[in-house]
């Protein structure tokens, strides 16, 4: 048998499975290594490279790529996004460029390819999000079609979660049945309003003497969170070994990776018989923003603490903090001007 050896193919692991990618960056490689189909796509990205067909829909998908709009996006926004424009190019690469300026055909083709997530339409969404943003690319700045088609696709979820916090009592039962690692984690999230990515990166030499100060991933750390250290969180702290320079650690005593700590925290909402509910990590910011609120912190004080740009806080402050804490707290403040 001769063996053919393909330069520059790149690996990647993703939950558990390995792909091949004709290059980095380039597209994914079908079939297993070796295989006849698998040889033939790769020989077919080659050519598509040398000779690119500037007709077709895959031109555009390289092009969104390669622009700044893409490689601005923050590193966690970039990894997810990848598979999906791996998804749109498989799926619509071989399509001219000038089908997609006839909205009335090729709509159906757009909904029949989100449909194969149609039992879970938040991700059928979330692709949906994907193409429309390089269909925009097509538009402006490329000037390929005359307008995104994506525009008047209705989305298939219609959950609101600006009601969904979680309560004293959905973290204490949660905590009852799973490791202390994770108890951490909630009692963190919980008391800082910190997202997930930068919850894993916080470090012990964040804490100053008077507030936790982090750069925050979702501005490409252009942004400061300034969290004032009042008694809660020192409490939460207080509560946490050193075990490592981040302050949450794994069972065995590492950092956090992002897709272990996720693993964990599922598994911990099943132990604790919580599968069922409809709560995630991320809604411990919902619960933070209300503490806050209903505390009395102004929405420009809880936008610096968060690291929220302030002209758009009052609109944020309406999506995570749950309205009958947001009334308590109009009662109040409007109660304390009167006396």
């Amino acid at each position: 048998m001769v063996k053919i050896e393909l330069r520059g193919i790149a690996k990647t692991q993703a939950k558990g499975r390995t792909y091949y990618y004709a290059w980095r960056g380039g597209p994914r490689l079908r079939g297993e290594p070796g295989s006849p189909e698998f040889i033939g796509s790769y020989n077919d990205a080659v050519a598509e490279r040398r000779t690119p067909d500037k007709s077709r829909f895959r031109a555009v998908v390289t092009a969104y790529k390669a622009s700044d709009d893409y490689k601005t996006l923050a590193d966690t926004t970039k990894r997810n996004w990848a598979t999906w424009l791996d998804r749109i190019g498989d799926y619509f690469g071989d399509l001219r460029i000038a089908q997609f300026d006839r909205p009335e055909k090729i709509r159906p083709v757009i909904r029949r390819w989100r449909s194969q997530w149609a039992d879970k339409p938040r991700t059928a969404d979330y692709g949906c999000q994907v193409l429309s943003r390089v269909l925009s690319h097509a538009v402006d700045p490329l000037g390929k079609i005359a307008s995104n088609p994506c525009e008047g696709i209705k989305q298939l979820y219609s959950g609101d979660r600006r009601e969904i916090i979680w309560t004293a009592s959905d973290i204490t039962q949660l905590k009852a049945g799973c490791p202390t690692e994770i108890a951490h984690a909630v009692d963190l999230a919980a008391t800082t309003g910190l997202r997930l990515s930068d919850l894993l990166r916080l470090s012990w030499s964040h804490i100053g003497e008077d507030a936790i100060t982090i750069t925050t991933g979702k501005s490409k750390h252009r942004r400061e969170a300034i969290i004032p250290l009042y008694d809660d969180l020192r409490a939460v702290l207080a509560g946490i070994p050193k075990r490592s320079t981040t302050i949450l650690t794994n069972m065995r005593r590492r950092p956090w990776k992002a897709n272990g700590f996720g693993t964990a925290f599922n598994r911990a909402k099943i132990a604790s018989g919580m599968n069922d509910r409809d709560l995630h990590f991320h809604d411990l910011r919902s619960t933070a923003a209300t503490r806050f609120y209903t505390a009395g912190l102004s929405e420009r004080v809880i936008a610096e603490i968060m690291a929220w740009e302030e002209e758009h806080v009052a609109r944020i402050i309406r999506r995570y903090v749950g309205r009958s804490a947001a009334t308590k707290a109009i009662i109040r403040q409007m109660n304390e001007r009167r006396t």
